[in-house]
């Protein structure tokens, strides 16, 4: 079994997270279940405080928020480390408005796609 990848905590304290136990269970899964959808890239955890965790608004009640894997998976093929990623979907862009993560959470999915694509070129 490989390791579970994991972004170094980035985000500002004010970030909630989740540790991997308690996303199992918001989720109805298995945490090895959560760790294969880390490993995947569905889902992203960062490590605070030691513990393994996902940030609170990654998750839509009991789901993965809408569109979240696939822009994460484009931003690592346009050579974007783990830290980054977190930054950019945390950084707060005016043209949007707010946060890609808000952005996808407000079902404007394609528009954060569509730049997280674009950054490559």
């Amino acid at each position: 079994m490989s390791a579970i990848p994991n972004a170094p905590d980035v985000l500002e304290p004010d970030v909630e997270v989740i540790p991997l136990p308690d996303v199992a269970e918001r989720l109805g899964l298995p945490v090895t279940r959560v760790h294969q959808l880390i490993r995947d890239g569905h889902l992203m955890a960062l490590r605070r405080d030691k513990i393994l965790s996902v940030p609170d608004v990654f998750l839509a009640g009991d789901a993965v928020v809408k569109g979240l894997g696939g822009t994460i998976t484009l931003l690592r093929d346009n050579g974007f480390s783990e830290d980054e990623i977190l930054r950019w979907l945390f950084t707060t862009d005016d043209s949007l408005p707010g946060t890609p993560i808000d952005a996808l959470r407000g079902d404007r999915g394609r528009e954060v796609k569509r730049r997280a694509q674009a950054m490559g070129f």
